[in-house]
């Protein structure tokens, strides 16, 4: 984890979960909370109609709403994800490993993914939503 006062929950004994953590404990900051972000632009542009390059701007869109709050990726403890096309993620799964690296480093948040039958922006495959802790200056 890349912030020094934030650390990894993993319980002895458990394997090591890739791309994501089982938990995270931070101390006390400033709490933002992220409401669900699409695949599009800052005007509500879609882009692409892929699920790869949606999830690529929507974590980008969450980066950038949580620097409006004065943090940075590694301030984010937790995403959850909701996604519409199960084969679509799981054939994209090492592309978007690759994009999470790119944005967030080797920064991995307790995470959950979610399949769902529609998502209310059309042509939206996912949404990301977030929890930061910002730490007291």
């Amino acid at each position: 984890m890349s912030d020094k006062s934030a650390r990894i929950l993993q319980p002895p004994g458990w394997p090591r979960p890739g791309g994501y953590a089982n938990g995270i404990s931070v101390p006390a900051g400033r709490i933002v909370f992220v409401a669900g972000q699409v695949g599009w632009d800052a005007q509500e542009k879609f882009h692409s109609e892929e699920l790869v390059p949606q999830f690529e701007q929507a974590l980008k869109n969450i980066i950038a709403i949580v620097a409006e709050a004065g943090g940075a990726p590694r301030h984010i403890c937790r995403l959850t994800a909701f996604c519409i096309d199960k084969p679509a993620y799981l054939a994209g799964r090492r592309e978007i490993g690759r994009i999470w690296r790119k944005l967030m480093g080797d920064h991995y948040v307790a995470m959950s993914m979610i399949f769902v039958a529609d998502l209310l922006d059309h042509p939206a495959k996912i949404e990301l939503e977030a929890t930061a802790v910002i730490p007291p200056e």
